[in-house]
Parts: structure tokens; C-alpha cells; sequence
């Protein structure tokens, strides 16, 4: 099992939920329609995530930036190698 490291950037209570972009160099961009309330918009982050990565969402961690727009997630993988090409094709 292997651990890969994304830095997400999320924007909460967009009008609908979608992964892909780039924010500045290698930041992935994630919106979800969530609201910043209670941990919704970092569920929603998630669970979006392991949907567009085609991994278990029980796979996907949120490591640092709780409360940022800025986050950083881990992904639980067998396979790192189609993982960072799924996020690189994410990434445009």
C-alpha cells in the first residue's frame, strides 16, 4: 500500500461539484456545492475526490488544512503509478 500526497485547493458552495484545474503550479482544484459549515464542504471534498480518482472514499484523508482552502490530502493506493497520472490528467 502507498500513501500519495495531493495539495487540493477547494472552493465551497459552488454551483455544482466538479474536479480539475490547476491552481497555481500542481494544485488541484476542487468545487463542491457544499458550504464551509460543519465539515460539509470537507466531506464533500472527499468524497468528490475519491469519485474522480476511482478509489474508496474511506482511501481519501484530509491531512492539513482543515479550515484552508488550501488542504492536504493523502490517498491510500496499490497502483501510485495510474493514481498520479489520473491527478496529472486532473491537473490539464
Amino acid at each position: 500500500m502507498h500513501d500519495i500526497r495531493i495539495t487540493i485547493r477547494v472552493k465551497p458552495g459552488a454551483s455544482r461539484t466538479r474536479v480539475g484545474g490547476r491552481y497555481g503550479d500542481d494544485v488541484l482544484i476542487v468545487a463542491v456545492e457544499a458550504r464551509p459549515v460543519d465539515g460539509a464542504a470537507n466531506e464533500a471534498l472527499l468524497d468528490a475526490l475519491a469519485e474522480a480518482l476511482g478509489v474508496r472514499p474511506h482511501r481519501v484523508h484530509l491531512v492539513q488544512g482543515h479550515t484552508a482552502r488550501t488542504k492536504l490530502v493523502t490517498i491510500e493506493t496499490d497502483d501510485p503509478d495510474t493514481l498520479r497520472e489520473r491527478v496529472r490528467e486532473l491537473l490539464g
